[in-house]
């Protein structure tokens, strides 16, 4: 069989060669790449992954983590934090966020106190990972359920960041919890009214009124991650 390095050699190099190629291109490699390792152990994927993203493919290192049961099923809070390892773009942020970071915390592999850590980070990326890590939780498509107390946590520790990474997160967070507790999201925008920034404020109380974030509807997740990037 295969060892660990020859795997992700291999498959660094395929993942190389589709780099100019489009988004479309990007998720058939990536769902071949998750069937053939399929029934590799966890850390073998983690490893590999964590290869994927320091070469900059974050969404297919990502997605292999969290399309494979055991990888995200059983991840460490250590291994979550070596997979974000010099996250430093919006897109790499929210693909660590969204297929990593935030299942895993709304699972309990990871603690509160790790993602206030991040929340409290010198690094803006970090900051903005602690709440984009929080959508996870309240998203009906990722599985979450709702989750006022994390959420909110998270939004407190952050509610006078000004950094426009920081500040567009804190809107996303809100507004994907505005779906499932809108009562909750409202009081919290009063209570806060005079120090978050005008942009979330905006966002978020369009959000509760008309159920989108401004007048033109845009898919928060999906627009980002394509080729064409909107900041969120």
């Amino acid at each position: 069989m295969e060892d660990t390095a020859r795997t992700g050699d291999r498959i660094v190099a395929r993942v190389r060669e589709l780099r100019q190629r489009n988004a479309a291109g990007v998720r058939v490699l990536r769902r071949v790449i998750s069937q053939e390792l399929a029934d590799t152990d966890r850390e073998a994927v983690i490893e590999i992954a964590t290869r994927l993203a320091r070469i900059g493919a974050h969404h297919i290192a990502y997605e292999l983590v969290m399309f494979h049961p055991a990888a995200i099923g059983e991840i460490t809070a250590a291994e979550v934090e070596r997979l974000g390892k010099g996250i430093e773009s919006w897109g790499a942020v929210d693909c660590f966020c969204y297929y990593v970071s935030g299942p895993a915390w709304r699972s309990g592999r990871i603690q509160d106190a790790r993602i206030h850590k991040w929340a409290q980070s010198k690094d803006k990326w970090w900051r903005r990972a602690a709440l984009v890590s929080t959508v996870p939780l309240n998203v009906r498509s990722q599985g979450g359920k709702g989750d006022v107390k994390r959420t909110l946590g998270v939004c407190e520790l952050l509610v006078a960041d000004q950094s426009d990474t920081v500040v567009k997160a804190m809107s996303w967070a809100l507004r994907a919890l505005a779906v499932r507790e809108p009562g909750a999201v409202e009081r919290f925008i009063e209570k806060h009214d005079a120090v978050l920034s005008a942009l979330i404020k905006r966002e978020v109380r369009n959000k509760l009124r008309t159920g989108v974030k401004t007048s033109r509807r845009v898919s928060d997740f999906a627009t980002r991650i394509g080729p064409r990037r909107a900041r969120v």
